[in-house]
C-alpha cells in the first residue's frame, strides 16, 4: 500500500473513542511513548513547542479522576450538584488506561493563538498515531481544566486546555 493511500486510511479512520468503549487493558509503553513523541512533529513558529503534557497512568491517574469529582463537588452549587455526575468522571476515568493533561506554555514570543494552535496539531498528532495503532482516545475540555493548573503546577504563563483519554480498543 502506498504511504498515501495508508495516511487516508488512518485520516479518515480518525474518531473519538469514549472510555465506555475502552478495552480493560492497558496501552504497551512503547505505544504510548509514540503516541506522545508523535506531537514533537507538529508545526510551531519560532520551535517554541508550545505544548506541555502530562501523562497519568495506575495511582496517579485515579487520584487524577478523584480530584476531577472533588472539582465537580466543590464548584457546584448544592441545589443542581448531581451525584451521578459526580460518580460518572470518577468511573470515566477509572475505565480509562491513560490521561494526558493538554496545557499550553505561552512564550511572549508570538499570538496566543498561534500557541494554541501548535498545540491542537500535536493533539491532532497523538489522534492519529493512536488511530494508527487502535488506541481509542478523545479531548475533553471540561469546565474543571481551569480549576487545574495548581494541581499541574502550571506556571503564571501555563494554561490548561483539556483531558486526552486514551485506552485500548
Amino acid at each position: 500500500m502506498e504511504k498515501s493511500e495508508i495516511l487516508k486510511e488512518i485520516v479518515e479512520g480518525r474518531r473519538s473513542i469514549f472510555p465506555k468503549d475502552y478495552l480493560a487493558e492497558n496501552i504497551e509503553q512503547n505505544i504510548l511513548d509514540e503516541i506522545v513523541n508523535s506531537s514533537n512533529f507538529a508545526p510551531n513558529h519560532k520551535r517554541t513547542k508550545p505544548w506541555r503534557f502530562k501523562v497519568f497512568k495506575g495511582e496517579e491517574k485515579d487520584f487524577l479522576g478523584q480530584h476531577l469529582a472533588e472539582i465537580y463537588k466543590n464548584t457546584t452549587a448544592p441545589e443542581v450538584f448531581l451525584e451521578k455526575k459526580y460518580l460518572d468522571i470518577i468511573e470515566k476515568v477509572a475505565k480509562t488506561n491513560v490521561i494526558i493533561t493538554i496545557s499550553v506554555n505561552f512564550s511572549g514570543l508570538l499570538p496566543e493563538w498561534e500557541e494554541i494552535a501548535a498545540t491542537a496539531m500535536a493533539v491532532q498528532n497523538m489522534y492519529l498515531t493512536s488511530t494508527a495503532n487502535k488506541v481509542g482516545c478523545y479531548w475533553s475540555s471540561p469546565g474543571m481544566i481551569k480549576h487545574l493548573d495548581g494541581f499541574l503546577g502550571l506556571a503564571e504563563n501555563q494554561k490548561c486546555y483539556g483531558l486526552f483519554y486514551l485506552g485500548k480498543i
